[in-house]
């Protein structure tokens, strides 16, 4: 056995303009060192850096390749792992040290920024999960036809948009609380519905709608009951609401009830066909992306990558 393969490859993504990084991998590295696991660590501070190291550890024989980062960073992970052949795909295992600025999909698994020796000994006993990843396939501007997978969800409306300016706004406070008001305040200044139609199932939707979620797994609390392993996507298409009551629907979003606010319409479906959604932002995991142009489609692939779980 090679020692890539007994290895793991540790990828380091400090937040952004953060105080503290190399205090923090200090940490990280020294629980990974106290709990005898062999290690080679890079850094990248880029969404290209990210992707360049990852394809790295894939092409060096990795077997267990760490993400210490949030969403998006683990988005670009599993991106470039769904680049190759099945059967290096299924040989690598994924796991997670949360360190982004939501870490939604550590959340969902009960891993904490803030437990780091308890994270670092979950992953040592690798208990690993074949899990569903969510897939949206557009045309881009210039015609092309792409693709790009998601752990989490796509929002698309005024949810991506907040998100957006959540995570601006986070970077400016650096509490999730103040760039939640933050967030709110900017909110006025927000378009807060899009002419969109949809196809759910056997549902034909058009009409006016303020945001859609779809998710593999919790969808940053608009999807509360999805799972990323039934080979299904949970969808909340919210219409618009007074908007006393889309400040109540924020508290319930924050407060884990989402799906009680009577604007929100929950799906179950293993394909969204989105047909039209006029000049609505979309993001992918919690990052923007570029507006797709004409309609696209998100579906979900079953049980396709490897990745490390509690025990």
């Amino acid at each position: 056995m090679t020692m890539a393969n007994t290895r793991w490859g540790v990828l380091y993504c400090p937040k952004h303009n953060r105080a503290g990084a190399k205090k923090k991998w200090n940490k990280i590295e020294n629980c990974l060192r106290e709990q005898n696991i062999d290690f080679d660590f890079v850094q990248s501070e880029k969404q290209e850096g990210v992707v360049r190291l990852v394809n790295m550890f894939i092409s060096n024989g990795y077997k267990t390749i760490i993400i210490v980062g949030g969403d998006s960073a683990l988005n670009d992970a599993v991106n470039c792992l769904m680049a190759v052949d099945k059967e290096r795909r299924d040989s690598i295992a994924f796991g997670l040290i949360p360190n982004g600025l939501m870490n939604d999909f550590a959340h969902y698994w009960n891993f904490k920024e803030s437990e780091i020796e308890q994270t670092v000994k979950w992953l040592k006993e690798r208990r690993i999960r074949r899990i569903d990843l969510g897939c949206i396939r557009y045309t881009n501007a210039k015609g092309e036809k792409c693709h790009r997978y998601f752990l989490n969800c796509v929002n698309i409306g005024l949810i991506s948009a907040i998100m957006n300016l959540r995570r601006q706004t986070r970077r400016v406070f650096g509490s999730r609380t103040l760039s939640f008001v933050g967030s709110l305040i900017l909110l006025i200044f927000q378009r807060l519905d899009y002419k969109m139609s949809l196809k759910i199932n056997s549902d034909v939707i058009d009409r006016k709608v303020m945001t859609v979620c779809v998710g593999n797994a919790s969808g940053y609390g608009q999807t509360p009951n999805a799972v990323p392993y039934n080979g299904l996507l949970d969808v909340s298409v919210v219409y618009h609401p007074e908007m006393t009551q889309l400040f109540e629907g924020f508290y319930l979003l924050i407060t884990g009830k989402f799906l009680n606010h009577h604007s929100v319409h929950p799906y179950r479906t293993n394909e969204v066909r989105v047909n039209e959604a006029v000049k609505a932002l979309v993001s992918v995991d919690g990052r923007l992306m570029k507006t797709p142009v004409g309609p696209y489609s998100i579906t979900v692939e079953q049980e396709v990558v490897n990745f490390i779980i509690p025990s």
